[in-house]
């Protein structure tokens, strides 16, 4: 076992926590960040980000986020490959527990775990996640332009994704396991006064299908639930909605968390309800989910850290 000490410790290694490591690194404060499982986030599972600035030509987020490792290393940010699993923050230094049973005290703690998206944990996803399957429209639709595409889900978010796609999209067909969508009313009545967009109900997927030279997805295998008929259905391009999960289960009875487990911040800033805790990114901001917003809140998470502990 091993002890950590730091002025600030960042828990997670996407864009929120990479920028806040590199600004709060530039101000002298020598923070410590712990990666967990997932390093450089969700990002990491997009094939190419061209919205990101500063990339004219886009690269891929596995790129991006190395760039961002990189680049916090260079001003000081000490990395340290771990997971943290169990926090205390009735006490300063806050302490928190990591995998490997090393222990961490820190004055102030910038909480940037992310959410993750759900899957449905089919053959293939896996293999094809980044080559044709996708769970962010506005971060991929662009490569469908004139493409025919497939949104799996009945929520807000998969009526969202469905309308934002018919932008860039020759058709959209959006499929749902039940036989009524869960939306809200005005983003259903949008949806079905969109001519692109077609809804198959009582449908499940059964299958991803696509080619193994270069990977890319060609369609989906699907069932019908009441007539028990299977088809497949031809796609370019399939976009999974089924909602995001927040990583927040070591903070529950810890910080105040709204009702879908989202870290509550004051408003226009990433402080938390524990003085002296900030959180960053997707894990306290559902409404975006984007590398560019999630990396300018970890500056904010920086920023209002140092000034906290300047008081």
């Amino acid at each position: 076992m091993a002890e950590f000490k730091s002025k600030i410790l960042i828990i997670g290694s996407g864009p929120a926590g990479y920028t806040a490591g590199i600004y709060a690194a530039r101000s002298g404060l020598e923070p410590i960040l712990v990666s967990g499982t997932e390093q450089g986030g969700q990002l990491v599972l997009s094939e190419s980000v061209e919205n990101f600035p500063g990339f004219p030509h886009g690269l891929s987020g596995t790129e991006l986020m190395e760039n961002m490792r990189r680049q916090a290393e260079t001003f000081g940010v000490r990395l340290v490959n771990d997971k943290i699993v169990e926090v205390d923050f009735n006490h300063r230094p806050f302490e928190c527990s990591s995998e490997n049973h090393d222990v961490f005290y820190a004055d102030s703690i910038i909480i940037a775990t992310g959410a993750s998206a759900k899957w449905l944990g089919l053959a293939n996803e896996e293999k094809y996640r980044g080559f044709g399957i996708s769970v962010c429209a506005t971060c991929d639709g662009f490569f469908y332009r004139g493409k025919n595409v497939v949104v799996i889900g009945g929520g807000n978010s998969a009526v969202e994704e469905a309308l934002y796609l018919t932008t860039f999209a020759r058709s959209v067909t959006l499929i749902h396991r039940r036989d009524s969508l869960r939306a809200d009313r005005h983003l259903q009545n949008k949806l079905f006064n969109n001519p692109q967009i077609r809804v198959m109900y009582d449908c499940t997927v059964e299958e991803f299908i696509g080619r193994d030279n270069p990977p890319a997805i060609e369609g989906i295998k699907f069932k019908n639930v009441k007539s028990d008929k299977t088809e497949i259905l031809p796609a370019d391009g399939i976009f999974i909605a089924v909602g995001h999960k927040p990583n927040t289960e070591i903070f529950q009875n810890r910080l105040e968390l709204d009702r879908h487990g989202y870290i509550k911040t004051m408003p226009g800033s990433t402080k938390t309800s524990i003085e002296g805790v900030f959180a960053a990114g997707d894990v306290q901001n559902p409404e975006f989910r984007q590398a560019v917003i999630a990396a300018g809140s970890g500056a904010m998470a920086a920023i209002e850290a140092g000034r906290w502990l300047s008081r």
